[in-house]
């Protein structure tokens, strides 16, 4: 559905006509753009649209059908970006990405947004009261756009190093790294953390792109060249994001393997101790099994001390096996 549609000139909201194309045409003529703003549209909703600002067919479908990577498309008469902003969710202690499309062209402006997670709202309400910042056209809602993304992601991170730093306390405590619950929140973090790459790795060479510091191809047409510094600022800051990302990935690994080894190292004190007990119950069933056999000529069956010393033989090797394996640390 349509959230909202406006024109905006020198900075400022104004009234236009509610056709799309009058809307364009007015604001093409004003030196002012159109912004429209779009909620999981249907096809059919989405049709008027297509056809009133001549957007490309192919991107109209992956706009349509979501579930894209971030990234920069040029098509003759408009860009197509697409933005992953993530959600964290303190309840569930998990991360959720929802998509935002954006349609930038001569004039006009189509954002998309698919999931809850979409700061477009936000970013409207911020450009609305900053006049000089939106007075830039078209290129200042991409840029704030992307800004607000990856503030988020900046959050989110925050909180990821938080619950880090939790399953670190849990993993290394006395007793929680034993737990068989540990692992699987350990592997769910780190599915937490793919989740999160996905969203803010590909983001990278499209910011570039629009900061000119891609070498990959050339200018970005529909983005004014003065808006540079600003995208290089928010590429500044993603690459801040993927290297926390990297460092939250590779220790959850190592938080992983220590787990595993702790729990390597405490089955085999368990099998020590369980080995140190059978041996100590070996001892006097080997000598209640000798004596227990039905043999007529054992010289000791007649002697009156027998049952104390062989008892007191027992006693003596099995307080000597228990100070052995004391010593060493089995039991």
């Amino acid at each position: 559905m349509i959230v909202d549609c406006a024109v905006y000139r020198d900075g400022h909201r104004t009234e236009g006509p509610e056709d799309f194309s009058d809307a364009l045409a007015e604001a093409r003529a004003a030196g002012g753009f159109v912004w429209i703003g779009l909620h999981e549209p249907t096809e059919k909703e989405f049709d008027h649209v297509t056809h009133e600002f001549g957007l490309h067919p192919l991107a109209v479908e992956d706009a349509l059908k979501a579930h894209q990577r971030p990234k920069l498309e040029i098509y003759d008469d408009s860009l197509f970006l697409v933005f992953k902003p993530v959600v964290y969710e303190p309840e569930s202690d998990s991360v959720s990405s929802g998509e935002v499309m954006v349609f930038l062209g001569d004039g006009f402006v189509v954002t998309v947004r698919h999931g809850e997670g979409a700061p477009l709202a936000a970013v409207r309400h911020r450009l609305e009261h900053e006049p000089q910042l939106l007075a830039k056209g078209p290129t200042a809602v991409v840029y704030a756009i992307a800004d607000a993304t990856v503030d988020h992601y900046l959050d989110v991170a925050t909180e990821l190093q938080t619950d880090l730093e939790e399953l670190e306390a849990e993993v290394f405590s006395p007793d929680g790294g034993g737990s068989r619950h540990t692992a699987s929140r350990i592997y769910r973090f780190k599915r937490q953390i793919l989740e999160f790459r996905r969203a803010t790795g590909p983001l990278g060479p499209p910011l570039n792109r629009l900061a000119g510091t891609s070498v990959s191809g050339p200018g970005v047409p529909f983005v004014d060249e003065r808006a540079r510094p600003f995208f290089r600022d928010v590429s500044d800051h993603l690459m801040r994001v993927n290297e926390s990302v990297e460092g939250l990935d590779r220790l959850v690994t190592d938080i992983l393997s220590a787990h595993l080894a702790q729990m390597s190292v405490r089955q085999n004190d368990d099998m020590r101790k369980i080995s140190a007990w059978a041996a100590m119950a070996a001892v006097p069933t080997m000598i209640a099994g000798i004596y227990g056999m039905n043999f007529e000529h054992m010289p000791e069956l007649r002697w009156v001390w027998s049952y104390p010393a062989v008892i007191a033989l027992m006693a003596g090797l099995e307080v000597l096996l228990y100070r052995l394996f004391k010593h060493r640390g089995w039991l």
